[in-house]
């Protein structure tokens, strides 16, 4: 994957609170996140997506709003301005996978608001290490990233793209960085069209609104693919110029090991229970991030319209 060396990065799409003093607390805030499709189902995420979107159209019940700080927890401040310093091209994407993290997410974003137009609000990723506090509660690095829709931010730890790698087994890539990202925008999709009003709280399954859910997203991650070589940037050039065949196959492996099954065979109790299922198959993502991909059609994504989710 490459970047157009004379385009220009955004990094107002970032709120970096690393280095703030995240400070930690029980998981039990208002509104519930959506878990990064099992990239960090180990431990706080299961609780999490078991419960997920309790409150209607995932808000939660006081949110701050889009891009807002009310996410941020005491002794936590944000602070752009290294990134501001580092990030400011693609020449600095294709040379650091920080910055190519903030490309993606300009590329993602700019996307979905050419798609949906005055439907799509722009929302930060939120940069922490170690724990974070947003107002779906207290989180942690082994969390995984995660979209919280009462507040309607993504967040990430970047030392996640090493955990997917060295715990998952996943060949890892700056796509795959993409994807990661791609599938959580694609949970702040969700949300602006309430389609998370679809799920039933604590209800999990093969066939469930979670499964839907987190495959539609998959499916969404897809789409942007399709189309992230043509996205124009604000000055009118596309920010990523080439996306390989290798790309995609990275993406369809870590897709393929953050499946239910996959997670439940090797790093859980070694026996698939489809009745568990939060996320779908491995080969349901597979088979969801293609349908987007080569369609490049948002409105192939209804999964919650289908009954064969594959």
């Amino acid at each position: 994957m490459r970047f157009n060396e004379g385009a220009d990065l955004d990094t107002s799409d970032i709120t970096d609170i690393r280095g703030s003093g995240g400070g930690g607390g029980g998981f039990g805030g208002r509104g519930l996140a959506v878990g990064g499709g099992g990239l960090g189902l180990v431990g706080l995420l299961v609780v999490v997506l078991i419960n997920v979107l309790g409150g209607g159209g995932g808000t939660g019940g006081g949110g701050s709003g889009v891009g807002g700080f009310g996410s941020i927890g005491q002794g936590q401040s944000a602070d752009n301005t290294e990134l501001e310093q580092t990030c400011s091209s693609g020449a600095d994407a294709n040379r650091s996978e920080e910055c190519a993290v903030v490309a993606e997410i300009n590329s993602i974003q700019d996307f979905w608001e050419q798609t949906l137009g005055s439907r799509y609000t722009r929302t930060d990723t939120v940069f922490f290490s170690g724990q974070v506090q947003t107002q779906c509660g207290a989180a942690s690095s082994g969390s995984g990233p995660f979209y919280c829709p009462a507040d309607q931010l993504v967040y990430i730890d970047l030392s996640f793209f090493d955990t997917l790698e060295q715990q998952f087994g996943a060949e890892g890539g700056v796509f795959v960085d993409g994807y990661v990202l791609a599938h959580e925008y694609g949970h702040h999709v969700q949300d602006l069209l309430g389609t998370n009003r679809q799920v039933q709280a604590g209800v999990t399954g093969a066939e469930s609104g979670s499964v839907r859910l987190e495959l539609q997203a998959d499916c969404y991650a897809g789409v942007w693919a399709n189309h992230a070589e043509t996205v124009p940037t604000k000055s009118g050039k596309p920010l990523i110029t080439d996306i390989s065949t290798d790309d995609i196959n990275r993406a369809l492996d870590a897709a393929s090991r953050i499946g239910d099954d996959f997670i439940q065979r090797n790093l859980g109790s070694g026996r698939v229970d489809q009745n568990s299922f939060t996320h779908g198959s491995s080969a349901q993502r597979e088979r969801w991030f293609t349908t987007g991909y080569q369609s490049g059609d948002p409105n192939q994504c209804d999964t919650f319209g289908t009954d064969n989710l594959g």
